[in-house]
């Protein structure tokens, strides 16, 4: 099992660079942040952008895989955003894993003045997003024209530093994104899909896992070819509540077959609110046997 953990990018550098390197410092596999213009009740800031602060991240660490949770085209375009994953693949010597998701129904979808879209068009866009994100990064110079985004002569030179190109890890819960799992990912992540207590979120989480069974058998993917990523926080309970707490989501994600599971740095306050001496006993005493 590997082990990441997600810092929201809602500090100064100057503090939150403490965090990326304990990430590496206390072992885990990956860190994340997430990819949004402003998110929930945090909306107000202070809240920084993703792919500076990963950069940011990737000259103080040297190991630890380094990723969007996830990326939205709520507010990207595959051309100009190829752009950024290729330099910030080259900044990292190769350590980026790229979470791309169909972008939430928030901030995010009307901070630009668009109207926040049904979910089967935001499927549609997603498919087109990732579809030509996958061209752009693979090839150097991609002419291409869908109903949401369009590319003339897209160029790519130097390519990434990972080939053919950076990991895809897909969010994907439905038929149709499970699907864009199976012809793209290289990971599938999932926060499950809701529930009033923690049984029952861990009870979708498993109906989720076998629908992503169904479709890669469908497909002719091989699943031993595809990681699979567990939000743990997506649960009712935060997973940092106590070293046993964590340590137990961790053995039940394992069991559903989950090769990655990610937990949040916890914050003082709001979403992810915990005590930070939790998480340095998980890192220090618990995570070279729960990694191992």
């Amino acid at each position: 099992m590997r082990i990441g953990i997600v810092i929201l990018p809602d500090q100064r550098w100057a503090e939150s660079q403490r965090r990326w390197r304990l990430a590496e410092e206390w072992g885990f596999d990956h860190a994340w942040t997430y990819d949004h213009l402003g998110w929930r009740d945090l909306v107000d800031g202070p809240w920084f952008d993703s792919m500076t602060t990963l950069t940011a991240a990737a000259t103080v660490t040297s190991r630890i895989k380094l990723g969007t949770l996830v990326a939205s085209p709520n507010f990207r375009h595959p051309v100009a955003f190829a752009r950024q994953i290729t330099a910030l693949d080259d900044v990292s010597g190769g350590r980026l894993l790229l979470g791309i998701g169909a972008g939430g129904i928030g901030f995010d979808a009307t901070v630009l003045g668009g109207e926040t879209l049904p979910p089967r068009q935001r499927v549609d866009r997603f498919t087109e997003f990732t579809e030509l994100l996958d061209l752009v990064l693979r090839q150097d110079g991609t002419t291409w024209r869908g109903e949401w985004y369009a590319s003339v002569d897209a160029r790519s030179n130097p390519g990434c530093v990972q080939t053919p190109r950076v990991p895809f890890v897909v969010a994907a819960n439905g038929p149709r994104s499970m699907r864009l799992v199976s012809r793209f990912g290289q990971g599938w992540v999932t926060t499950g899909t809701g529930g009033d207590d923690l049984e029952s979120w861990w009870a979708g989480v498993a109906e989720l896992t076998a629908r992503l069974d169904r479709t890669l058998a469908e497909t002719g993917r091989d699943p031993a070819t595809l990681d699979r990523y567990l939000s743990l926080d997506a649960a009712p309970d935060f997973s940092l509540n106590s070293a046993q707490f964590f340590a137990d989501q961790v053995g039940r994600a394992a069991d559903l077959g989950f090769t990655d599971v990610v937990t949040h740095w916890p914050r003082a306050s709001s979403w992810y609110a915990g005590d930070e001496d939790v998480l340095a006993d998980v890192a220090t005493r618990l995570l070279p046997e729960l990694r191992g």
